[in-house]
């Protein structure tokens, strides 16, 4: 039932940052953790963050520690990723996803609702 709409993807150079957002709609958004993925063309999807249903709780993959951060706002339905220091190795299509459960491990561990996905673009 849960519909995502992502936002905020472009072309940015190397080093740069970009702020992702993604609207949830069609079901409790507070009640449900989010995260995000991203998948590049000859590449395996791969998992980028995840939060829980509060957004105390988060986490990350290899690529993004230290530069990426997941937060959200229950009140506007709303989950973002914030992108620092980007790398041309970050250009992807990076997809929004809700999990089954409130906790962030509904997203690593399940198969999470997928959204349509918005384009990163990083140039060397």
């Amino acid at each position: 039932q849960v519909q995502l709409a992502e936002s905020g993807g472009g072309l940015v150079q190397a080093g740069g940052s970009l702020r992702l957002s993604c609207v949830a709609s069609g079901r409790t958004f507070s009640s449900y953790a989010m995260g995000w993925f991203r998948q590049a063309p000859g590449k395996e999807r791969e998992f980028v963050a995840a939060i829980n249903w509060s957004g105390h709780s988060t986490y990350y993959g290899d690529s993004a520690t230290g530069r990426f951060t997941i937060s959200r706002d229950n009140e506007k339905n709303a989950v973002y990723l914030e992108m620092n220091s980007l790398k041309p190795d970050d250009t992807a299509v990076y997809l929004c996803a809700a999990g089954s459960a409130p906790q962030w491990s509904s997203i690593v561990q399940g198969v999470p609702t997928w959204g349509q996905g918005t384009q990163v673009t990083v140039s060397p």
